[in-house]
């Protein structure tokens, strides 16, 4: 169990990674809003919110894996959905995670997959955990 500074520590990093990695690979300004029910951002088909409705349902290590293995790192718009997947598990809460067999620093480490993956490697290193 991490304590709840670290446990916010590792929440704010993350989120400062999306807000880096989206403005980077999108050329836009990133404004954290609630995801709508509906939105443009999918991964070989499959839309974010099948990702983010595995998580509610607590399959969060399914919906990763299904994520990590289907997502065309050359496509922007397949970033976009896999940060904002990502920045939606971080803000589950570190119970809800653990109680279904994830954890906040997985999160911050997928997160940080696909920065590397990316080709921002070298920008979000300064960003460790």
């Amino acid at each position: 169990m991490i304590y709840e500074e670290e446990a916010d520590y590792i929440m704010r990093m993350i989120k400062e990674m999306a807000r880096v990695l989206f403005s980077l690979m999108l050329g836009k300004k990133y404004t954290q809003v609630e995801l709508p029910k509906e939105n443009k951002f999918s991964v070989s088909g499959k839309g974010l919110e099948d990702f983010t409705g595995l998580v509610d349902q607590g399959k969060i290590n399914e919906a990763e894996n299904m994520l990590l293995e289907s997502i065309d790192y050359k496509n922007r718009e397949e970033l976009a959905a896999a940060i904002l997947f990502y920045e939606y598990v971080s803000e589950k809460g570190e119970e809800f995670l653990r109680k279904h067999g994830y954890s906040l620093e997985e999160a911050a480490e997928g997160m940080k997959q696909i920065g590397e993956h990316a080709g921002y490697g070298e920008l979000i290193k300064d960003l460790e955990l």
